[in-house]
């Protein structure tokens, strides 16, 4: 569904991404793995286009989206959950879903099936969410778009674990609805509980693709590139 092939991203005279190359297959969750600063997030943001690849191409089913716009790639069907979720305060839930409602996204009866504990919050302000509870709107105000890919920066971070068992929940459901997922996460074990597939980058560039359970039993990988174990 996705081809991420060759792409080169800079920041001014700082390179940060260096002829990345990944595929995410339709329906699958792929996890990208690595240390703080090793690119993750820039990838995620390449493929939305907030930022440029100065080399390479991005691929969405068969369309080249590499110079496309933001909101030309979230139209084609893919959408972003940013590591800062960005809710706003004084918006409600349900107004959350509606200024992103798109004829082709997910309807409320959908989204709440996956993200229950929001359903009695429908008319709760952004602002008055818990951590938790703002990350499944994030997530769902992008589902209201509509995509058949998605894109999650650190679902996890920050949050109780019983709160991160259930955006995994949330994860494994998206799946089981078709949903392709590039997942970016600090949490190894958490990622590659749901992940089919794994990639690592590690100073800009890609030093493992695989599987989930490849990389599961990888613990030189895990120690060397992750901080597993160390």
């Amino acid at each position: 569904m996705l081809s991420v092939c060759g792409i080169d991203v800079s920041y001014g005279a700082a390179w940060i991404l260096k002829d990345v190359s990944l595929v995410v297959p339709d329906g699958a969750v792929v996890a990208l793995l690595g240390r703080n600063g090793a690119g993750k997030s820039t990838t995620l943001k390449a493929i939305m286009g907030v930022v440029a690849p100065s080399r390479g191409t991005i691929a969405f089913d068969g369309r080249d989206l590499t110079r496309a716009s933001p909101h030309a790639i979230n139209r084609a069907g893919i959408a972003y959950v940013p590591e800062e979720r960005r809710i706003f305060r004084d918006l409600t839930v349900d107004e959350h879903l509606a200024i992103a409602a798109r004829a082709r996204g997910w309807d409320a009866a959908r989204i709440f099936g996956v993200f229950p504990a929001l359903a009695p919050l429908r008319n709760r302000r952004g602002g008055l969410l818990s951590g938790g509870e703002q990350q499944m709107l994030a997530i769902a105000r992008a589902l209201a778009t509509g995509p058949r890919l998605l894109l999650l920066d650190e679902p996890s971070q920050g949050l109780a674990p019983v709160v991160v068992d259930a955006v995994i929940a949330s994860i494994e459901a998206m799946r089981g609805e078709g949903l392709a997922i590039l997942l970016v996460e600090q949490n190894v074990g958490v990622a590659l509980d749901v992940a089919d597939r794994a990639a690592i980058i590690d100073q800009g560039a890609i030093v493992f693709d695989g599987t989930g359970t490849e990389l599961r039993e990888r613990a030189d990988l895990q120690a060397g590139y992750l901080g597993v174990g160390t």
